[in-house]
């Protein structure tokens, strides 16, 4: 399926379907509740689409499968990353497209563009529940960066990933 697939950045009328994917992901997955403020910022694709580099893969149905959020270290959308560092967050892929390669291209686009902006790493953060995506991320290279774990709030953990970029 990934061979037909292409990352691009979504039109203006897909921002609405990006936003569900998104939040049926974290919410509708089980890792966070609907009342979480997260959410909102979850919602926020049209900040995102005008802020970072917000990318969508469509099905072959000319619908969008999966999202992701890539942004340089010091802009608007960026939480982790350090000078040098790129990162990319709220990676999302639709239930009926799981295990298609939808979330390794996304991360390959990210890669992709973290070299091409002359980051010397590439980082994100993920929660412990999410060992499907951590097996992902490990198989591309990514390497768990306790260190850097850290708490955007109160009972909520995530575990930080680094990947070097080759330049």
């Amino acid at each position: 399926m990934v061979a037909d697939l292409r990352v691009h950045r979504p039109a203006e009328d897909e921002l609405p379907r990006v936003a569900s994917l998104v939040i049926d992901s974290y919410v509708g997955g089980g890792l966070i509740a609907p009342d979480n403020p997260y959410v909102a910022e979850l919602a926020d694709v049209r900040g995102r689409w005008l802020d970072a580099d917000l990318l969508v893969v469509r099905g072959a149905n000319g619908v969008v499968v999966g999202t992701v959020t890539f942004c340089l270290a010091g802009t608007p959308w960026a939480e982790i990353s350090r000078p040098g560092e790129s990162e990319f967050r709220m990676l999302a892929v639709d239930p009926a497209s799981r295990r298609r390669g939808v979330g390794r291209l996304l991360v390959r686009a990210c890669l992709d563009r973290a070299l091409g902006s002359g980051s010397s790493a590439l980082v994100m953060s993920t929660t412990p529940r999410m060992t499907a995506a951590h097996r992902m991320y490990e198989r591309m290279g990514f390497v768990r960066i306790p260190e850097r774990d850290w708490y955007p709030r109160t009972g909520v953990h995530l575990w930080v990933y680094r990947r070097a970029v080759p330049g």
